[in-house]
């Protein structure tokens, strides 16, 4: 905590700031032990599905803001955060460095945040 004194805003509560001090002081003592926490996903291969009832709205309005994006973030932003494939795939797809994809979808979804922001108000 005396090393990272110059990081607190007074303005701010104290009990947050000492707890995230802590949580990543023992993070990095696990981490120096060789501890990785680790679960095996062929345990639940076998777990029934989740029923999702979604909204029909929420739908459109998912749709219309991807619709929002360039046509390549928009891609970046589908095959990345909806359909689950690796940013090195993406790149190797669309002929980017993985880098790239990785900073395009990140701008993507500051402007899906943005527009969302918007929207709402």
């Amino acid at each position: 905590m005396h090393l990272k004194r110059n990081t607190w805003d007074e303005a701010q509560s104290l009990e947050p700031w000492l707890r995230a001090i802590a949580r990543h002081k023992l993070t990095d003592h696990l981490r120096r032990r060789g501890f990785h926490d680790h679960v095996d996903i062929d345990d639940y291969t076998n777990s029934p599905e989740a029923a999702v009832d979604v909204d029909a709205t929420v739908t459109m309005d998912s749709r219309r803001l991807l619709a929002s994006l360039h046509a390549r973030q928009r891609q970046i932003v589908e095959e990345i955060s909806l359909e689950g494939r690796r940013a090195a795939d993406v790149a190797a797809r669309l002929g980017m460095s993985e880098g790239a994809v990785r900073v395009s979808l990140h701008r993507a979804l500051k402007t899906l945040a943005a527009l969302y922001q918007r929207d709402r108000t």
